[in-house]
Parts: C-alpha cells; sequence; structure tokens
C-alpha cells in the first residue's frame, strides 16, 4: 500500500472524532438547557402551588430533612365545586421514616366523629374542610390522632382526572370486577386513564366493604400516580404534568424542601403499608363513623412509633 493511498483512508478516522466531538457538544448544550427549563419550569408550578404554613405545634423539636427524620404528610382529596366550599373525600395520613426506607398510609373514614379544632363541636371529619379550610382540617387531625402533621398537599379530586391523563394513564389491582357511572373494571391489574380512575376512586355504594373499600382505590390512584410520577417516561410529558399539578395541587412543602425530600426520601416508597381506623358505624343526629379511645390510642402509637416520636 503507498503512502499516499495510507493517508487518504486515514483520514476519514481523524474526523470521526470530531464529528463525534461535536455531536456529543450539541447534545450536551441540548440536554443542558432543557434541564435548565425543566428546573425553571418546576420552580415556576411549585410556586404556584405553594402556600406558606408554619410547623406543627406538636413537634417539640423541629424536624430536619437534611437528616432525614421521619416526617409526616396529610393528603387531601378534596371536592370542590362552583359555589361550593368543599369536603374532603379523602384523609390520608402519609408517615415516610427514611431510616427503615418504609411508608405508612393511614385513611381517615370521612364519616368519623371527631372534634372540630376552633369550633369546639363534635362533627364529621370531612367538615372540617368547609368551615375552617387546611388550617382548620389539619388542627382537627392532629388533635384526633395526636401526631404531628408536618406538611400537607391539597388535590382537587377533579383535577386527578387530568394528572392521571398527564402522566399517561396508571395501574391499579381491583380486588373485585364492577361498574361505575358507564365505566367498567375488571379483576386483577388493569391501566386507567384520568376519567376512568376518578371514577374508580369514587365508587362507594356497590362496595361490598363501603367507604373502606373506597378508600383502599384511592390509595391504589395515588400510588399509581407517586410510581408513575418517579418513572423516567413521564419527563415526556413535563409540560403537561406541570400544568395539571399547578392548576389542581396546592401545599406547604417549597421547592427546595421538595428537592430534599426526594433525595432523601424516595426509596420509602417501595416499602408501603396500609392501614385503616376500626371503628362502628352509629346514627346520632347523622350518621358517623365511631372510633373507641383504644382503638385511637392504638393507631396514634403507631404513628408515633414510626414517627420515632417519643
Amino acid at each position: 500500500m503507498s503512502r499516499v493511498d495510507r493517508h487518504s483512508k486515514q483520514k476519514p478516522k481523524r474526523k470521526w472524532p470530531k464529528v463525534i466531538g461535536t455531536i456529543a457538544l450539541v447534545l450536551l448544550l441540548a440536554v443542558g438547557g432543557y434541564a435548565v427549563y425543566l428546573y425553571q419550569s418546576v420552580a415556576s408550578t411549585v410556586g404556584k402551588m405553594h402556600e406558606e404554613r408554619g410547623p406543627s405545634d406538636k413537634r417539640t423539636n423541629q424536624i430536619d430533612i437534611n437528616k432525614k427524620d421521619p416526617i409526616s404528610i396529610l393528603l387531601m382529596g378534596v371536592d370542590e365545586r362552583s359555589g361550593d366550599k368543599g369536603r374532603t373525600d379523602t384523609l390520608i395520613v402519609v408517615s415516610v421514616n427514611p431510616k427503615t426506607n418504609s411508608m405508612q398510609m393511614l385513611s381517615i373514614p370521612r364519616d368519623t366523629r371527631v372534634e372540630i379544632v376552633g369550633r369546639g363541636t363534635q362533627d364529621k371529619i370531612n367538615h372540617a374542610y368547609a368551615f375552617g379550610g387546611v388550617d382548620m382540617t389539619i388542627d382537627s387531625v392532629e388533635n384526633f390522632l395526636d401526631v404531628p402533621i408536618d406538611y400537607y398537599v391539597k388535590v382537587n379530586m377533579e383535577g386527578l382526572q387530568q394528572i392521571v391523563d398527564a402522566l399517561g394513564g396508571i395501574q391499579v389491582n381491583s380486588s373485585f370486577a364492577f361498574s361505575y357511572e358507564g365505566a367498567s373494571f375488571s379483576e386483577g391489574t388493569q391501566t386507567l386513564n384520568g376519567e376512568e380512575a376518578l371514577k374508580y376512586s369514587r365508587m362507594r355504594y356497590d362496595d361490598p366493604r363501603g367507604d373502606f373499600g373506597r378508600q383502599d382505590r384511592q390509595k391504589q390512584v395515588i400510588q399509581g400516580i407517586i410510581n408513575k410520577g418517579a418513572s423516567f417516561s413521564s419527563v415526556t410529558k413535563i409540560d403537561d404534568i406541570l400544568g395539571a399539578l399547578g392548576n389542581n395541587v396546592k401545599t406547604d412543602i417549597s421547592f427546595d424542601e421538595m428537592k430534599t425530600i426526594q433525595a432523601n426520601y424516595k426509596d420509602a416508597r417501595q416499602n408501603v403499608e396500609q392501614f385503616s381506623i376500626d371503628g362502628v358505624g352509629k346514627t346520632l343526629d347523622a350518621w358517623y363513623w365511631i372510633v373507641s379511645e383504644d382503638e385511637r390510642q392504638a393507631v396514634s402509637s403507631r404513628l408515633k412509633k414510626h414517627l420515632e416520636i417519643e
């Protein structure tokens, strides 16, 4: 092979590093620019969602999420409609312990009879929101369970449909087949769109377990949203997701706190325990779910143990 022939064959080889380098640089700039855009978009959305609220009075020592202290979050699913202040269809206390990488989800039945803090009356716990919004709801939950609520997330149940659609659907596992408001659900694992997820979470009267069955389905939907939101595939729908969240979610978790919680607490979602409060149905001036003092204390103790509260 001549000297000229060798040089002519080697020239393309010298060009490849330049070509690859150029492509890598373009990709880096594109990805970097998108990352900045995502950061700014998420920060803007969280700013729209954020509502300031002070620390819980139940905490003698304030939590430090940088040190991975266990935390509690109250999830409120609120049915807000035009001309109506709304009520909490869903109340779930989530305790997260990153030291044990575990999460517990306690459902509080909407008809549970409790003291409504700030009114001095006994009523259904879901009425607290109509009387005094987020603050009265949190105060009443803290008083009932004797545990602090460190953060809250309030979701407009009508907006649940938009959130699920933005994620491209979620998976649930139904324990039985049923139909509700024109939608049919089979037994077993299935993927639901937003409208189906909303109906799946609302059916109650045809469930053999009544409100408790509905609570389980609501937790499935929430867990489905958490799982899908944490997957890489959902990143491609970030604009739709952020739009749905910004319009339908309110929280006192700041953007910086969200980043820290994501970094320090994310593994806990892999180990989730769900439980409810036992009681009996009883008609007084209305129908209530009556929880005994022994049961209330047992549930309180379980939460305190998971939150590592003395």
